[in-house]
Formats: C-alpha cells, sequence, structure tokens
C-alpha cells in the first residue's frame, strides 16, 4: 500500500470510529469521544470533563471530538494527487516557481526604488529618459511579485491541500474549555495538511519572498529616516521668488492683455529646470468681472491678486496631481485624479471631493515693463499634507 493510500486509510478509520451517529461500531474509543461530546454540549448540567480525559485524546481524536461537538459530519477529505506522484511534484514546482519569482520581482522594486534614476531632466515632452520609466517599473515591480504570491496560493490550496467537503448543523451556544482545545487542535490539524513541513521548496521559496517584500515595505519608511526630507527646506519652498516673471513654457512672459476673462494659464518661474520641478506649476487665471467683485480672500492675503488676475498653485492639496482643468462660467478648477473642485471666488477653497485644503495662492503684481510677476514665495507649503507641515521655516 503507497504512503498515501495508507494517510487516507488512517483517516478515514479516524473519521469512522468519530462518526458514532452513523456507525455501528461499539468501540469504547468511540464511546469515549460520544461521552465527552454530550458533557460539553450539556455544559454546566452536566459533569466537567476531566483533565485527564482530554489528556488522554490525541489530536485527531481532538478533531473527532470537535467536529461532534458542532455537530459537523466529513462527506469526503481527499488530496488531489497522490502523494510524491509526479503529478504532486509538477504542481509543488509550480508553486515555488511562483514565489521565487515573485521574490525576484520584490528585490527588483528595492534595486530600482533607491538605484533608478527618478529625477526629471529638462527635456522635451515627447523626449524619454530614464526617469520616466520610474513609477511605471515600481508598480510592475511590486504589483507582479503580489499577483505571483497569488497564483502560487491559488496552485497550492488547488493542487496541493486536501479537498473536504462538510456539513454542520447551526446552532448557537458559547465555547467552553473543550471546545477551545478542539478548535486549536482542528487548526493544528488543518495547518499540518498544508504541507510546509515537507515541501521543503515551496518553504524555502515563500520564505525567502516574504523577507524580500517585507524589506520592499520597509524601504520607503527607512528612505525617509536616513534621507532627510527637510533638507534645504525643499518641502516648504520652490523655485519662485520676489520680482520674478510668470513664464508660459516656451519661456515668454505675460502681460495682463495676453488674458481674455475666463481664461487659464500655467506658468513657471525663470529659472533652469523649472518646467521638471514638481511643486513650481501655477495657474494664473483671468475671473469673470462677477467673480472678481464676489472673490473672497483669506486672511493677510487680500493683496495677493492684481485686479482680476489670480495665481494658484497646480498642484492638489489631496495627492498631489496637476490639477489642470478649469471651469470658466462656474469658477471651478478640477483635479482630474480624485474630482476634487476648488471655487476661485472663494480662494480656491475645496467644495467637492477628498481635498480638504485650499490651494496655496501665488502673491503677483505687474512690473514696471507691464509683465506678470511674483512677489514672493508661496507663503505656505504646496502640494499634499505632510508632518511639521505648518513649522514652515
Amino acid at each position: 500500500m503507497s504512503k498515501f493510500n495508507r494517510r487516507k486509510a488512517e483517516q478515514d478509520e479516524t473519521l469512522a470510529d468519530g462518526a458514532s451517529d452513523q456507525s455501528a461500531s461499539g468501540s469504547d474509543h468511540s464511546q469515549t469521544l460520544d461521552l465527552i461530546a454530550a458533557e460539553a454540549v450539556a455544559g454546566d448540567s452536566a459533569e466537567p470533563i476531566s483533565d485527564e480525559q482530554l489528556a488522554a485524546l490525541s489530536r485527531d481524536q481532538l478533531v473527532v471530538l470537535g467536529g461532534k461537538i458542532d455537530e459537523v459530519t466529513v462527506l469526503s477529505n481527499e488530496y488531489p494527487f497522490e502523494a510524491g506522484s509526479k503529478a504532486e511534484k509538477a504542481a509543488e514546482r509550480q508553486v515555488a516557481m511562483c514565489f521565487g519569482l515573485a521574490g525576484l520581482f520584490a528585490l527588483a522594486f528595492v534595486i530600482i526604488y533607491i538605484w533608478w534614476p527618478w529625477k526629471y531632466a529638462a527635456t522635451k515632452p515627447t523626449d524619454f529618459t530614464l526617469a520616466s520609466y520610474y513609477n511605471p517599473l515600481l508598480g510592475i515591480t511590486l504589483g507582479g511579485a503580489l499577483i505571483l504570491i497569488g497564483i502560487g496560493l491559488v496552485i497550492w490550496a488547488k493542487k496541493l491541500m486536501p479537498h473536504e467537503i462538510s456539513v454542520q448543523e447551526r446552532h448557537e451556544f458559547a465555547s467552553p474549555d473543550v471546545e477551545r482545545l478542539a478548535t486549536a487542535a482542528t487548526l493544528m490539524q488543518g495547518a499540518e495538511t498544508i504541507g510546509l513541513n515537507r515541501r521543503t521548496m515551496i518553504r524555502r521559496t515563500l520564505l525567502g519572498t516574504a523577507s524580500v517584500l517585507g524589506l520592499a515595505a520597509l524601504v520607503p519608511v527607512v528612505g525617509g529616516l536616513i534621507v532627510n526630507p527637510y533638507k534645504n527646506n525643499e518641502l516648504y519652498t520652490t523655485l519662485w521668488r520676489a520680482n520674478m516673471r510668470l513664464m508660459r513654457s516656451n519661456g515668454t512672459p505675460i502681460q495682463p492683455a495676453d488674458m481674455e476673462p475666463g481664461s487659464m494659464q500655467t506658468v513657471f518661474p525663470p529659472v533652469a529646470g523649472a518646467l521638471s520641478e514638481p511643486n513650481s506649476p501655477t495657474m494664473l487665471i483671468r475671473m469673470h468681472a462677477d467673480q472678481a467683485e464676489n472673490f473672497r480672500a483669506r486672511p493677510n492675503q487680500a493683496d495677493f491678486r492684481w485686479g482680476e488676475y489670480v495665481a494658484f498653485s497646480k498642484i492638489c492639496t489631496h495627492l498631489g496631481c496637476p490639477v489642470s482643468l478649469y471651469e470658466q462660467q462656474t469658477g471651478r478648477i478640477l483635479c482630474p485624479c480624485h474630482q476634487s473642485q476648488f471655487d476661485i471666488t472663494k480662494d480656491a477653497k475645496p467644495i467637492f471631493g477628498p481635498a480638504t485644503r485650499s490651494l496655496p495662492q501665488l502673491p503677483i503684481t505687474v512690473d514696471v515693463d507691464g509683465y506678470f510677476v511674483a512677489r514672493s514665495d508661496y507663503v505656505e507649503a504646496v502640494g499634499p499634507g505632510f508632518w511639521n507641515r505648518e513649522d514652515r521655516p
């Protein structure tokens, strides 16, 4: 008799011994389990089960006892393949391959996160640099690792774990100690049927992948501790400085007469790298006359606008997406990522969506040559919130 058949026969024998209401055998073993189960169900109305009785039961007997107490009948419990067969070994290799590939993907995520060039250079929009692939590669590697782990677990469950069919009568009772012991034994037996102890290839690849994934989860946290995010006050400041002209992406300045009422223009500071710097893009908007009359500025910012013209940060205060949509009739600025909406007549206050803070306003005026210039940098940090955001130096 093969190892698989012996294991199945022993399991069937245990189940047959435990199912006293279906078995005709009058063995002492089955009668003992029936007695303990009846006492457990009876609860306080019966004599307590002694520790000696529980200690004398094996784990398999505790599993059967748990089934009796919960009125569970196991109809079938079979492995898909015979132990040691070619089919089982092939399934084990498939699972190990998925876990191994997941570990490689997770390791690639860590390497790309730390060493891949991520800063955008001042290039044409049609040109691609290595930094253009940074975010896609992070998504592909981490997503691939998680998908491969999921595939491996599905194959493991379908091809290497026993398929059990059980029927249970539902009832509501408090769980005494014996039921908790029986449940623990059932869980331990279930853990044993997974086969990690004897399937070393799967165990090693799974542990290796879990270790690398844990490293991938720690990298962003540890990275923030190693690299100071507050260095040079980069989180609090942008490239804007006093008397800098508001420039189009083609490098030309803007005069008030260049914009029609209700129009919007994205502007940048006139410094190298401004087009690729994430915090400096700004929306220069010319409001309609009625919108300008109803404009309500924030405290101490009444002089930040110039007539009908206002300038707001283009970086959403929710998660940092570009708020590039403007409805001139309603005076609303829209973020296409998560549908936050900001009302310019209320100083870009959020009126819909997940954003909770107004868009920062850039103080502007017109220089002696008639071109728009910034009066200073933003007086508050732009973009999403972060720790110590209010502690601007």
